[in-house]
């Protein structure tokens, strides 16, 4: 997939990429969403299916949280408050850890109640505001959206896909 460059595109990314990932989601037996098994998001490491989704819903919610900042006239800390863009493993052992004790299917329904969010957020945007101008350093708002959207969306149901094929799981 291309990569956006308008609301229309970046509405279409993020849905398309949403629903494939959510399908495949889908068909993994609930009592094998704990298992650590999946490639981990730090080398050498493994993560469930559960983390997985912990990982794209904190990232989720960390979009909501800048823009919410920002509309505060807040200041914003990059990545997250206590990380830098260099620490982003730690990052993600934070939110496998922020999200351990919510069950799948309640974790499911947060990360797909975040991603509605950020289309609302993105709805409320037109083409200038998303992609007219940096928003953060030489990124766009349309940009950085996706960077924490659609991309990651499209990683996860890779490596999903290839763990289920690995485990044996239609």
């Amino acid at each position: 997939m291309a990569v956006p460059t308008s609301k229309a595109e970046l509405l279409e990314a993020i849905e398309t990429s949403f629903a494939k990932l959510m399908q495949d989601l889908s068909t993994v037996p609930a009592g094998r969403t704990a298992e650590k098994t999946l490639e981990g998001h730090v080398r050498d490491t493994r993560i469930s299916v559960h983390d997985l989704v912990a990982y794209l819903t904190g990232w989720n919610e960390l979009v909501l949280k800048w823009h919410a900042r920002r509309d505060a006239d807040l200041p914003v800390d990059f990545p997250e408050t206590g990380y830098a863009w260099n620490q982003l493993g730690a990052l993600a052992q934070k939110f496998y850890a922020d999200y351990e004790d919510v069950p799948f299917d309640a974790l499911l329904r947060r990360f797909a109640d975040a991603k509605a969010l950020i289309i609302e957020l993105i709805e409320r945007q037109d083409d200038a505001a998303l992609y007219g101008e940096p928003w953060y350093g030489a990124y766009t708002m349309g940009r950085m959206i996706q960077f924490n959207t659609s991309s990651p969306y499209v990683n996860a149901r890779g490596r999903l896909r290839k763990w289920k094929k690995e485990n044996g799981i239609a």
